[in-house]
């Protein structure tokens, strides 16, 4: 769980949360304490009410005051800074400004395939974990921002599952990222031990791919979350990982995958919801927008929906992670039987 930032001024509350899932934190009480000043928390915890909610969160707008950032805003509503700057182009990163309209893009499709055990996302730069339901009570999915893997230093997709946990981990780079760091004129130790120089944080899992030797940890570095900068491993802010860590057993499965599109359908709407895509060394690259249209029209199916099909690729053109609605589910009744309309 993160909170709201202490300097934020007021908080708009969306009104889709109950149609689309149900949020830890009740919107009425939010909206409450933000008119009394008080700094509320936004939970990334949420109850899916039904089997079939796949749409959790809620899109926001805040206002600022002169000390924040968009990387702080970020943070504190467990976001990437990738996230919260793709959605506000125009603001200064740094120096937003007082009283500058910031939207925070919270709404997120979940990954398709089983709701179980832990799902990341690369294009997405998400991490999604789905506890062990307990009989009579809903299905929870509990979802962060992570970094993935840099050039040359891709993280890899597929299955594969805790082998290790370590707290206070001690980090032995290895030779190729010595090398890398000794050409750059900054040398590594053959080992750093737990603290503010080492770059796994706190808290590490270690997986099973690459016999070991990628892991889901922390960072020193928590404003490079949500960015592709890591040697493959993947990050998380200290907070999320201090949360995530006594969660997960040894054996938890990890699945890793590439989806840049995804789509729900919803009372009859068609949401779509586009990332940069992610190429096999893990850098997002400049979107194909017909293969993205190739891959909603597989999406719909045979369903008859009524696309609007400029938009889509609008949509997808900009590929900033917010969800739109593409398409309608189209009204047959109002057909006659050869498809022409009624008169």
């Amino acid at each position: 769980m993160t909170c709201y930032s202490e300097s934020v001024k007021y908080v708009r509350i969306g009104t889709e949360r109950a149609a689309y899932g149900q949020c830890a934190a009740p919107a009425a009480l939010a909206g409450l304490l933000a008119i009394l000043g008080t700094a509320p928390a936004l939970a990334t915890d949420y109850a899916l009410a039904a089997p079939d909610v796949v749409v959790v969160g809620e899109d926001q707008t805040v206002q600022t005051v002169y000390e924040d950032t968009l990387y702080d805003l970020a943070r504190k509503f467990s976001l990437g800074s990738e996230e919260v700057i793709r959605v506000n182009p125009g603001v200064d990163p740094w120096l937003p400004g007082a009283g500058t309209q910031v939207i925070i893009p919270g709404r997120h499709i979940l990954p398709p395939g089983p709701h179980e055990g832990i799902v990341i996302n690369l294009p997405e730069h998400r991490l999604y974990y789905y506890p062990k339901a307990q009989r009579g009570q809903p299905v929870q999915v509990i979802t962060y921002p992570v970094s993935i893997g840099k050039m040359d230093w891709h993280t890899p997709i597929g299955v594969t599952h805790v082998i290790a946990k370590e707290k206070n981990p001690v980090w032995y780079p290895p030779e190729s990222v010595r090398k890398e760091h000794a050409a750059a004129g900054d040398p590594l130790p053959a080992r750093v031990p737990s603290g503010p120089d080492n770059p796994l944080g706190l808290f590490a899992m270690r997986l099973a791919a690459g016999n070991g030797t990628y892991m889901i940890h922390g960072t020193n570095n928590p404003i490079a979350v949500g960015m592709p900068v890591t040697h493959g491993c993947i990050r998380l802010y200290p907070e999320d990982v201090a949360q995530l860590f006594p969660m997960i057993p040894v054996g938890m499965p990890v699945r890793i995958i590439n989806q840049p599109v995804k789509v729900a359908w919803v009372d009859g709407e068609l949401l779509l919801e586009a990332h940069p895509p992610v190429d096999a060394e893990g850098q997002s690259f400049e979107p194909d927008v017909d293969q993205f249209a190739e891959l909603l029209r597989a999406a719909v199916g045979d369903s008859t929906v009524a696309i609007h099909w400029d938009y889509a690729r609008e949509v997808l053109q900009k590929a900033d992670g917010v969800l739109a609605t593409v398409g309608l589910e189209a009204d047959l009744s109002a057909l006659n039987t050869d498809g022409s309309p009624e008169h």
